[in-house]
């Protein structure tokens, strides 16, 4: 796992573009800590730069950017092709050789044999990655399928640039880092800022599943163009309007096999390799597949709050000892969060609020001490139905959807127009009431800030991928519509990206086997009464997981990743976030309404009303302006 980063010089600006380099990438040290590398062809103006974390290939033979043995292709890569051996024994029977044992020099000699489209479609993994074709004079920008890997791009001072985080960009004193206001606007919706929007104007997110194609033939001007190879959306619609039948008991032994082949794969490293284990249901899967396929103990990590309605600790221990695992964990007070806290905005490069990056990180933290790499289970609830918000969207349009629209909206409406603020869950009975498609329920209950343009200053809340999907696609269901949109912008901008900053800014490799492409694939061509069934969500995944784990040891309410931030704002966070949400600061920055904020803050405080979510996202942009 690595940091890459480069440049087209397409105008020749740059005096030392090799110097360059080097800085952009000293800003990803704590992605790739064991070695540096640079490459740079002044008759092309183009630079590419790496930091590695070596994980396959520990010797020098897997050194980056690296050129194919024809010279007409050099890459810089980040991620994991877990299948490059399987891939490479393919290429050796076409004639190919090689001179190490890296993924990297695999991914090479398959996009020269096979070109890069046809190479991707066979890799199984995560991945993030510049490629220069010297025949055809093309840049290519590519992201892994679901996003589990980042790559951002944009322009400076005259410069196309490309990094795996914000940070590298920072060695240009041109940067403009003009915040985009509108894009702040998603960030108080969703916690996160969608892509292809990044908190700067000059600043674009790759979306995944997209190679970008740049010409660096053309000195005059940039040529950019964008092109999906593999589409979640079309995943999605293909699978659900062709489900395959199969018995139940077919379906949860295909689901066994393949699982257990995503996590075999993932299993492959030279370096100590661990578990994220929560005691939940995908963790747990997880870790007992990966526990089926030891012949040592797995080694697992968790942390737990002496709060004891956030602690899950006690039921992954539980799971841990049944499966034999070397188990881990941790219990953190507030004064860990605390010293954690004022350092998050760094992680992350651009404001993040979803209150689990503590725990995600602190977990990580614990697990580095121990292994370089660390599966999770992340991916479970989104391609086996087990949000919470899933069940809620459902309940409140069965309650309404019986009451004609006209009458339900003329009622929304008066109430809206009669209420009082203070009369806050009746206000958004009101809304509720006065919405005609359901997927704009899912839309309202998902976000956090319901109408965050008129908090922004000077803003313009506008469209995103979610919203884009909600109009374009096919699919009839209520409940596949609300798995797709959390697989399109909820999971990778929100859930990998607090994955992946946290582990990568500690050292440590975190992957991900739930979001093999072929699990995806598979979960969508289910019917969903195997997603969903006699009243149980996940209900395939859970019989796979009964096959190594008593039933009994993971049947329970889903709680997520909770924090206590409720409490700790009204105590030992309360000075730090009083700092921050000062009205003369506020007020002097300029960003938003400081008089709704002051407001919802006093409120919090006095125990009026629980606004820590709210707050909470007002506080990490606060922060994260203090360090940007």
């Amino acid at each position: 796992m690595c940091g890459i980063a480069g440049f087209f010089d397409q105008k020749g600006q740059l005096n030392n573009p090799e110097d360059c380099l080097i800085q952009m990438t000293n800003g990803l040290v704590h992605r790739g800590p064991d070695d540096q590398g640079k490459w740079f062809d002044p008759d092309i103006g183009v630079g590419l730069g790496h930091r590695r974390l070596s994980i396959l290939d520990l010797s020098q033979d897997g050194h980056q950017p690296m050129v194919s043995k024809s010279g007409r292709y050099i890459i810089s890569y980040n991620g994991e092709v877990y299948n490059f051996y399987k891939l490479r024994s393919r290429l050796e029977n076409e004639g190919y050789t090689f001179r190490g044992n890296s993924d990297t020099e695999v991914v090479l000699s398959a996009i020269e044999a096979w070109g890069l489209e046809s190479a991707i479609s066979l890799f199984i993994g995560m991945f993030a990655f510049a490629l220069i074709d010297k025949k055809k004079h093309k840049l290519y920008l590519v992201r892994d399928r679901v996003g589990i890997k980042p790559l951002y791009y944009g322009t400076i001072g005259g410069l196309f640039v490309f990094a795996s985080e914000i940070k590298a960009f920072n060695s240009f004193s041109e940067f403009d880092k003009t915040i985009n206001r509108d894009a702040l606007t998603l960030y108080l919706r969703y916690k996160y800022i969608p892509a292809p929007y990044t908190i700067y104007n000059s600043i674009k997110k790759l979306l995944p599943g997209n190679i970008l194609v740049l010409d660096i033939s053309n000195r005059k001007n940039l040529d950019c163009q964008l092109n999906t190879y593999w589409s979640a959306m079309n995943v999605a619609e293909q699978g659900a309007n062709k489900s395959i039948i199969r018995s139940p008991d077919e379906a949860v032994e295909q689901l066994d096999m393949i699982m257990r082949d995503a996590i075999r794969l993932r299993m492959l490293s030279d370096v100590p390799l661990g578990a994220f284990l929560s005691g939940g249901i995908d963790s747990s899967t997880v870790v007992a597949l990966m526990q089926a396929q030891s012949d040592k103990p797995i080694k697992t990590f968790c942390m737990g709050f002496n709060e004891s309605e956030h602690n899950e600790a006690r039921h992954a221990k539980m799971v841990a000892n049944h499966l034999g695992c070397d188990h881990t964990e941790l219990y953190v007070t507030p004064n860990n969060a605390l010293a954690l806290i004022p350092d998050l905005p760094q992680l992350y490069d651009e404001p993040f609020s979803d209150v689990s990056q503590i725990p995600t990180f602190i977990v990580s933290k614990l697990a580095r001490e121990h292994v370089t790499v660390s599966l999770s289970g992340d991916g479970g609830d989104e391609l086996f139905y087990g949000y919470n918000h899933y069940f809620f969207t459902q309940r409140i349009w069965k309650t309404i959807d019986w009451v004609p629209y006209g009458i339900r909206n003329m009622l929304g409406k008066t109430l809206l127009a009669t209420l009082p603020e203070r009369y806050r869950a009746l206000n958004s009975l009101a809304e509720v009431l006065s919405i005609k498609n359901p997927d704009y329920i899912y839309r309202r209950i998902i976000s956090n800030w319901k109408n965050p343009a008129s908090v922004v200053l000077a803003a313009t809340e506008p469209a995103t991928v979610l919203t884009d999907t909600i109009q374009q696609t096919s699919l009839s269901g209520l409940n596949q519509r609300m798995m797709l949109f959390d697989l399109i912008s909820y999971l990778p901008d929100d859930i990998l990206v607090k994955l992946d900053r946290a582990s990568m800014g500690v050292g440590l490799e975190a992957r991900v086997p739930l979001l093999d492409h072929r699990i995806i694939e598979f979960a969508w061509s289910l019917p969903f009464n195997l997603k969903m069934r006699d009243g149980q969500a996940k209900w395939i995944l859970r019989q796979v997981l009964y096959k190594y784990i008593p039933q009994q040891l993971v049947d329970r309410p889903k709680k997520g990743f909770g924090v206590p931030i409720d409490k700790w704002l009204r105590g030992p966070l309360r000075e730090w976030a009083e700092e921050l949400l000062s009205e003369h600061r506020l007020r002097e920055e300029g960003y938003f309404n400081y008089k709704l904020i002051r407001k919802r803050w006093n409120e919090h405080l006095n125990m009026q009303h629980d606004w820590h979510f709210y707050i909470w996202d007002i506080l990490m942009f606060q922060s994260w302006l203090d360090r940007r």
